[in-house]
């Protein structure tokens, strides 16, 4: 149980009265209480842990933390998971993982036959192959090759997450010596503070430090400041807890993983705080040099982490290599633990190694370089290049490298703030806040412990005192002498031949050569160089290597690396689970639908129930006996074009308007005139936002002066509610306009068709319902079957049309009267799916087919609604802006395809001369009409209405389909039949 052959007899944070038994690749191991999987591995001598992504390569643990690049696990088992860093697993009793992206195991994997072909898996292979005989061909073995570990099925019955909310007046990230600081000021001053910090234990860099403050033992310092502060009520403290996005308004999202409740897994936490405090720490790089993966070679910091803190060293003839002084403290650490460190390897002159080297009795190699890394599946030497170019190979089975230090920026430039490009660092650093923040430490750049930790006291309690807090005193705490950081910057080493795999990503496997090739091609910015080659976008974000691969950038570009800028720092900072994201709100939404007072009815007569925007309930269509779907459809629509139906129209928006600004607020809201509308009259209009786009279409109706009710789409009525409400609020606060919204205080029975007119006067309606007393788009209050009623004259569905708007109270008996009224007609109830049958006949446009968020209303041919008096309407000139550009535009035409009676996928892309890798249009419906017996379809189509007649080519998968451009109206062009 106790044999772990890289553990020392003494030493380390961690429980050796509990020993624990864990499982990795089906072999049998053990631990101590307090370790990571990484650092148990390591204690067993386990150092071949992975294969890498592309080339299938031996790899090891290389970090210690999160910006662990190879060693990527999954979770077996009660805690089944995918792609976790094995230096992020906290030890367990009954742990079970195992390698991932490897087959049937890392020490031998089939896939590693990719190394032989490396030479053609160059950056972006996948953009230049795999075009012959076709891409479907390679796909179903390229996606099974792809990936890493396997997600789980299930859902693990004990995994319980939870969400908590936090306001406080600082929010504190990072538990080491600045963040603790901080806490321990804010906290004297009377602030409400929380500190997060990504490790079960607080401390940070001082876990591994052998420092002493104020005349003690650095970790001595911490359990005060942490009892302290634990004693504090106004002071939370979340642990093994990593900040993992910055949103606006000092919001940060923060998962806490094995919370103190025991039913709780992980826990998700809304924090919003007056001041944040970033106190988030740097991550060491690595050093690019030939075979740089090999497992053997590990981040400095990683090494000195095992060493300190879990009394591991995984190695026994160790080699140093770095470009900078913080290495050096793992040399006086290794040499304490007398273990064998044969040489130091340092890319800098002699004379700017200052006294950091005071006191060991370790070979130095000034002005020196490794070259290459020797090795099948695990290092066992280096070759040295010292100034003149004389080769050395020296034996080692443990390489320790420091590349220098990046400030961890990503919380930072998450929250909007600027970056500015450091030399002395050679690495970048907060520069502009644009949120109430401030960072601290090493995030800053501060990477003398002794510095950061003045610079912290002064930052925090000025930044309180400018928030109210008076500070008292604070003693600031006394630092041994800890050697000045000094760095001389190397991107890569010298002597590099093509083909080298000198990795500048890990974990994505790319190359120096790839970064090359890629600017060689033309992709000359960070951004298009990262997409290119993937590098940054494992699951690491290239936490160890990006500021590498900017200054190779700067270095081919002849340019600083200040001048090549960074990607773009996106959430979340390490992976989260989504249940951690989701909390409680697991399994079904508890949105309830909703339901007009016709719903029962439809249902009881079979209805198929549609969810038809708002999770508003409208039947989809209602099946006849022995019948398809289309035979139902077919039936409903013959029913309005040639006899008359019914349904229901409540879930439509619908608001009213009114007050001294109400017509001039329309007006701007919509593109064409409304101010000059007659009282009892309606308009139909197209509502377009800040961008030019189209937000919403429907008809408003003056109802008085200053007087309108608006109708809008179902499923854009909040949207609509929302842009109305922020115009006035924003754009016209000092308006007269009150908005009401009042889709549930009315329901709708809209009654279409040729016989419409003969079942509204079977109604007993008190008004003259004739086309010269009650003109289409006309409103008029009425006396309906003895229920008071608003009557509005449009269509959807292109046919005479009467919308019977009565309160909710009176709906169901005024829908049972219209259908024993409209029983001599043969009345039919009608669905969702023969209105847009019906209104693709007509060539309406419907919002998320026609109106897709690129096409604007000259597109649609609605050029005629773009009022030349209007200009101020809201997005018109957004849209004026979007067409001067000349270039060809796609047009909403009709389509006659010759698809032998079948209907033609909405989406189908339309293709030039049907070829795959091109489309110059698209078909947004399609459907069979019953007016003119055949499938029809609209689409859009670049420069359409200039082809009409002409035929295209739909592509459905494998099958072309012709089909004959025409106008995008199919019935009744001229509008005569719905205006009778």
């Amino acid at each position: 149980m106790t044999q772990q052959p890289f553990r020392h007899s003494t030493g380390g944070a961690i429980n050796r009265s509990k020993s624990i038994k864990f499982e990795f690749n089906n072999n049998i191991y053990f631990g101590f209480e307090g370790d990571t999987l990484a650092s148990a591995l390591l204690a067993n001598g386990v150092f071949l842990t992975a294969r890498s992504f592309k080339y299938h390569r031996p790899r090891g643990i290389m970090g210690a933390g999160v910006e662990e690049p190879s060693c990527l696990v999954e979770l077996l088992g009660d805690n089944a998971a995918g792609n976790h860093a094995a230096t992020t697993v906290q030890l367990c009793d009954g742990l079970r993982a195992k390698s991932v992206n490897c087959w049937p195991s890392p020490n031998f994997d089939l896939m590693g036959i990719n190394q032989l072909f490396s030479r053609f898996l160059p950056a972006g292979f996948y953009y230049k192959t795999f075009m012959w005989p076709n891409w479907h061909f390679f796909e179903p073995s390229i996606r099974r090759a792809a990936g890493l570990a396997a997600a789980p099925d299930d859902r693990i019955p004990d995994q319980h997450y939870e969400t908590r909310y936090w306001y406080g007046d600082m929010l504190i990230v990072g538990g080491g010596a600045c963040g603790l600081l901080a806490a321990l000021i804010a906290s004297r001053s009377g602030a409400r503070v929380m500190l997060v910090d990504d490790h079960p234990d607080l401390g940070g860099y001082l876990r591994t430090s052998q420092n002493t403050i104020d005349g003690k033992a650095a970790m001595d310092w911490v359990k005060d400041v942490i009892a302290e502060l634990d004693a504090n009520p106004d002071v939370t403290i979340l642990r093994d807890a990593t900040a993992w996005g910055y949103r606006e308004d000092n919001q940060l999202l923060v998962t806490e993983r094995n919370p103190s409740a025991e039913h709780v897994f992980q826990r998700g936490w809304k924090v919003r705080a007056n001041q944040v405090v970033l106190a988030t720490g740097a991550i060491e790089r690595n050093l690019i040099f030939a075979n740089n993966d090999r497992p053997g070679i590990m981040l400095a910091s990683a090494v000195q982490r095992y060493v300190n803190e879990f009394a591991v060293t995984p190695g026994r003839r160790i080699v140093i290599f770095t470009n900078n002084s913080s290495a050096y403290a793992l040399a006086h650490d290794l040499q304490t633990a007398k273990k064998d460190v044969v040489a130091i390897i340092d890319s800098r002159p002699l004379d700017n190694i200052g006294a950091e080297k005071d006191g060991l009795d370790i070979p130095i190699h000034a002005m020196c370089q490794i070259t290459a890394a020797h090795g099948a599946k695990h290092l066992n030497a280096i070759s040295i290049s010292d100034a003149d170019g004389k080769i050395t190979r020296l034996d080692c089975d443990l390489l320790a490298i420091s590349g220098g230090w990046n400030p961890a920026v990503h919380l930072f430039s998450q929250s909007r703030g600027t970056l500015s490009y450091d030399d002395d660092l050679a690495s970048f650093v907060p520069d502009k806040a644009m949120q109430k923040v401030v960072s601290i430490g090493a995030a800053v750049g501060k990477m003398n412990i002794a510095d950061a930790m003045a610079e912290t006291v002064e930052a925090v309690t000025a930044n309180l005192a400018q928030n109210g807090f008076a500070c008292p005193a604070l003693t600031m705490p006394k630092i041994d002498s800890v050697a000045d950081y000094n760095l001389q910057p190397l991107w890569h080493v010298d002597g590099l031949k093509p083909g080298d795999k000198a990795f500048v990503d890990i974990q994505n496997d790319v190359t120096l050569d790839d970064i090359g090739l890629a600017m060689r091609e033309g992709f000359d910015t960070v951004e298009h160089v990262k997409r290119y080659t993937t590098a940054g976008m494992g699951i690491d974000q290239g936490k160890t290597g990006n500021v590498n691969i900017i200054g190779h950038m700067a270095e081919v570009s002849n340019k600083s690396p200040g001048d090549i800028g960074t990607t773009t720092f996106r959430s979340p900072f390490t992976p989260v689970d989504f249940g951690a994201i989701a909390g409680q709100r697991n399994g079904k939404v508890v949105l309830p639908f909703r339901h007009t007072p016709i719903t029962e009815w439809n249902k009881k007569h079979g209805a198929v129930m549609y969810e038809a925007g708002a999770r508003w309930q409208r039947p989809g269509y209602f099946p006849i006996k022995g019948g398809t779907m289309q035979d139902a459809i077919n039936a409903e629509a013959e029913a309005v074009r040639f006899g008359v139906g019914v349904y229901d129209g409540s879930p439509l928006g619908k608001f009213d308007i009114s007050g001294r600004d109400a017509a001039a607020f329309i007006d701007l809201l919509y593109t064409n005139d409304f101010s000059n509308l007659e009282i009892g009259m309606g308009r139909y209009g197209i509502m377009l936002s800040e961008d030019g786009l189209i937000l919403d279409d429907g008809v408003t109706f003056k109802l008085g002066d200053n007087h309108f009710m608006m109708s809008t789409s179902t499923g854009h009525a909040d949207i609509v509610f929302r842009h109305m409400e922020y115009v006035l609020q924003v754009e016209c606060p000092d308006w007269q306009v009150w908005i009401t919204p009042i889709t549930s205080q009315w329901c709708n029975a809209t009654i279409c068709g040729p016989k419409a007119r003969d079942v509204m006067a079977a109604l007993d309606i008190d008004i003259d319902i004739s086309a010269e007393a009650f003109p289409f788009m006309g409103i008029r209050d009425a006396i309906v079957a003895g229920i008071p009623a608003r009557i509005c004259r449009v269509s959807f569905t292109g046919e005479v049309s009467f919308e019977i708007s009565i309160w909710p109270r009176h709906a169901e008996a005024m829908w049972l009267r219209i259908m024993e009224a409209g029983e001599p007609f043969g009345i039919v109830p009608v669905g969702s799916e023969t209105s847009h049958v019906l209104r693709v006949e007509k060539g309406f446009l419907s919002l998320g087919h026609e109106a897709d968020a690129t096409a604007d209303p000259y597109d649609l041919g609605m050029g005629w609604i773009m009022s030349r008096n209007k200009m101020h309407a809201i997005g018109r000139r957004s849209v004026d802006i979007r067409r001067s550009s000349g270039r060809p535009r796609r047009e909403l035409v009709g389509l006659l395809p010759e698809s032998g009676g079948e209907l033609v996928p909405e989406g189908a892309p339309i293709t030039p001369n049907g070829a795959r890798v091109a489309s110059e249009g698209f078909v947004s419906a399609c459907v069979w009409s019953v007016a003119n017996k055949q499938v029809i379809a609209l689409g859009l189509l670049t420069d359409g209405r200039a082809r009409i007649g002409e035929t295209v080519i739909i592509r459905d998968r494998e099958k072309i389909i012709k089909a004959i451009v025409t106008k995008p109206c199919f019935y009744d062009p001229k509008g005569q039949i719905l205006r009778g």
